[in-house]
């Protein structure tokens, strides 16, 4: 991959009309000179529109390496539009965007990282609905094209549904993390179906290992890795209708489906035979120290369930592809509910409504919008439209697949719930039923708390 700064006036020498002289940015690749990009789409873009003049605003949740990340994306916007971009970023980004939208300065576009906030937002009049086409393009362009429209869809403040959210970037949690060593030496295959993961978890132990590593312990939120244990079971036991109703309190807590679900969680943590250091260790092992087990000879388990981000745990020098690898955390071939996947993302709202925001919107339709970004680094995307030869490593390549595989797309549960609810009432009930409480008494109890804060 080329890194190779260009002013815009160089830009123009390459490409005529595909950038604006008056805008003045640099722009991380070369347009025109690396074929892995379609470069195409940024040139048909920019042939479509002149912004010249125009300022937009923009602001979300990404500081330091991630605003610049960002920047080097909307550095192509400019260059193509000659608008400029002010983006600024936040820590405290939920609350500094609710305070902007009351009191009536909100930038252009929001990026919000849940899509529970933008729907706030949405029935309170402070977001503008996306373009008409928007909802048909994401359908034909994003893997699950279905689910994305339905995570960015929410009542207006009539209580009329539109689509407010546009997403872009996302990580997946639908994973197995493993040792191909430890695999290869030991005979075990990967397994494509959730029947075949249960049957090699059979099989590690009866072979005299530990099949899995599970850990809860994550200080005060302790308990959060079991809520995404329970949310994968739900999207392989459930249809994507019932996990949304699960979602929104329109079946309980305690209903048949969600019991079912934490109680397949409980297949795997509640077996002392299953997991290092038996079940009794779960929920006090730190989520962060539980994947070690996978990494010591003779292994002390074989796979552990998690995130895109654990690498950041795995002992120094360790090589994602090589050391260790990953695969996708299977649905049952009895249920026959596809390839559903878990994560979170970010979804782009226009909040202070204006012909250069919306255009905006469309430049994120453009592949080069997309491959910017995945040539560097911490981005996926589930467009199609992509050249998956742009990601910057095997490691984002492979789980852009996964995305690109998956029939199903939802949004972390418990980051959707109420935070009572999502951050401290589910959390501590997955501690208690891995502890040994019955589900359906756990998950009551979670009800009840739901109940006193409607």
């Amino acid at each position: 991959m080329k890194y190779k700064l260009l002013t815009c006036a160089a830009a123009l020498a390459i490409s005529a009309g595909a950038a604006r002289a008056d805008s003045h940015v640099s722009l991380l690749f070369a347009p025109g000179e690396d074929s892995t990009f379609n470069w195409q789409s940024y040139e048909d873009f920019a042939a479509a529109h002149d912004l010249s003049g125009q300022t937009m605003t923009m602001t979300g949740p990404w500081t330091g390496a991630d605003k610049e990340l960002v920047e080097s994306v909307t550095a192509y916007f400019t260059a193509a539009t000659g608008a400029t971009v002010n983006y600024s970023g936040s820590e405290s980004f939920e609350q500094d965007i609710v305070i902007a939208a009351q009191a009536g300065s909100a930038p252009n576009i929001a990026v919000f990282p849940q899509p529970g906030l933008a729907a706030d937002l949405a029935s309170r009049g402070f977001l503008t609905p996306l373009a008409d086409g928007t909802g048909d393009w994401v359908r034909d362009n994003y893997a699950a094209g279905q689910s994305w429209v339905d995570l960015g869809t929410y009542p207006d403040a009539n209580g009329d549904d539109q689509l407010f959210g546009f997403f872009y970037k996302v990580d997946v949690k639908s994973l197995v993390w493993y040792v191909p060593e430890a695999f290869e030496e030991a005979g075990y295959d990967i397994p494509e179906t959730m029947e075949e993961l249960k049957e090699l978890t059979d099989q590690i132990v009866a072979d005299g290992g530990t099949p899995w590593c599970i850990g809860l312990g994550s200080g005060a939120a302790t308990g959060w890795p079991a809520t995404d244990w329970v949310e994968d079971m739900m999207l392989r036991t459930q249809d994507p209708a019932t996990y949304d109703a699960w979602v929104a309190n329109e079946i309980p807590f305690d209903d048949p489906a969600v019991v079912g679900a934490i109680e397949e969680y409980g297949y795997f943590a509640r077996n002392d035979d299953y997991v290092n250091g038996g079940s009794a260790a779960v929920a006090n092992t730190d989520f962060r120290d539980s994947p070690g087990g996978l990494f010591t000879f003779p292994p002390e388990c074989y796979m552990h369930r998690q995130a895109s981000f654990i690498p950041t745990f795995f002992p120094e020098g360790t090589e994602v592809g090589l050391d260790v690898d990953f695969f996708y955390f299977p649905a049952y071939e009895s249920k026959d509910l596809g390839k559903p996947v878990l994560g979170a993302g970010t979804l782009f709202a226009v909040t202070n409504d204006s012909p250069v925001a919306h255009t905006f919107i469309e430049f994120l339709k453009t592949p080069i919008a997309h491959e910017v970004w995945m040539a560097q680094s911490g981005f996926l995307t589930p467009f199609s439209g992509v050249n998956p030869e742009a990601y910057a490593s095997d490691t984002a390549r492979a789980l852009g697949d996964v995305l690109l595989g998956a029939t199903t797309f939802r949004f972390d549960a418990s980051d959707l719930m109420p935070a009572e609810i999502g951050a401290d009432a589910f959390w501590k009930g997955m501690v208690a039923y891995t502890g040994g409480e019955d589900a359906a008494s756990v998950a009551k109890t979670i009800q009840d708390r739901w109940d006193s804060i409607q």
